[in-house]
């Protein structure tokens, strides 16, 4: 090979080179991190493309700011991931989204160097089978819009401090084993007012009257053991679209009750709730409606939307008449 050629193949191989240091925009601490997650996961399939030789912005299920260039968002989901969440995502300064979603055989605790990620916006760990506590440590990541910790084996109290998480759009504890009551403390959010999700746990005792000083647009309280009054979570000037109390063994006079005329959904059912429907909820705009298995007595307002539900929504109370079910007499 002549001189020329060589000097040739030494500035392509060199420009090669350059050009490759030059498009790896990834931090080189956040790769290191990236790297050590992998291992301990035990480099499942799904992390394939986490390649030390590539740019770690690339890889599958990571995300960088386009300014920093620093990994901002992790989202690992729909895979096979045993084991339980590595401490190293709390070595992860810049994270704003943090996600480990329909991991079925992810377990172990919520782990705590997650309390180290304060720019966390964005915190998804659900459809695994996580267990023990909610943390208490939670309530301080200031910055957090959403929190979802659904469909999970979490067990034991809700810490009443997560009422400090000021920016909270979304709060949801739904579908796990969680016991106790309903923090009062979740009448007085510092902040926004989240859409609260907390169906199918093993909650008891009442809810906390404090409810009733928020707005929530969306509230769920279905499927446990709640007892005594509800009917504060109402009112005609609030705007709650999304209602749901059903299943529990609630017991108050609807008849009193006044609706937000913004609700969509109101579901009711399996309760002990008693008094009749009323004539208010015609001006209501419902989507669905359900007052089914209760101890509701007279007849069914006639108006609005009231008559476009069938006989399931009213049906296994007390003395409940007129259409959709049978005329009162």
């Amino acid at each position: 090979m002549n001189t020329n050629s060589t000097l040739l193949l030494s500035l392509l191989i060199f420009s090669t080179l350059l050009h490759s240091s030059l498009s790896d925009l990834c931090n080189p601490n956040d790769k290191q991190v990236l790297l050590k997650i992998k291992k301990a996961l035990n480099n499942p399939y799904i992390l394939a493309s986490w390649n030390p030789d590539t740019d770690c912005c690339n890889w599958y299920c990571v995300a960088c700011d386009l300014t920093t260039n620093r990994i901002n968002s992790l989202t690992i989901f729909s895979g096979d991931l045993p084991g339980q969440i590595p401490a190293e995502v709390g070595d992860l300064p810049y994270l704003e989204t943090l996600e480990f979603h329909k991991l079925t055989n992810l377990t172990g605790p919520i782990q705590p160097s997650i309390v180290k990620l304060k720019n966390l916006k964005f915190l998804r760990l659900s459809w695994t089978y996580l267990s023990g506590s909610v943390p208490d440590f939670l309530s301080q990541l200031n910055n957090l819009t959403f929190l979802d910790l659904s469909f999970n084996n979490l067990s034991g109290s809700i810490p009443s401090s997560l009422s400090k998480l000021q920016n909270l759009g979304a709060l949801h504890l739904d579908r796990n084993k969680l016991t106790g009551p309903i923090p009062d403390s979740f009448g007085a959010f510092n902040g926004q007012v989240p859409s609260l999700y907390l169906s199918h746990n093993q909650l008891s005792g009442k809810i906390p009257p404090s409810l009733g000083n928020m707005d929530f647009n969306v509230i769920d309280l279905s499927r446990n053991k709640l007892e005594g009054d509800a009917s504060f979570l109402f009112g005609i000037n609030k705007t709650t679209q999304q209602l749901d109390v059903s299943r529990n063994l609630l017991a108050f006079n609807l008849s009193k009750v006044e609706f937000p005329t913004s609700l969509t959904s109101l579901d009711l059912n399996h309760n002990k709730i008693f008094g009749s429907i009323p004539t208010q909820l015609t001006s209501v705009d419902l989507q669905f409606f359900n007052v089914s298995y209760n101890r509701l007595c007279g007849q069914i307002p006639v108006g609005g939307k009231l008559q476009s539900f069938d006989n399931s929504t009213y049906f296994h109370n007390k003395c409940l008449c007129g259409a959709p079910l049978a005329g009162c007499k």
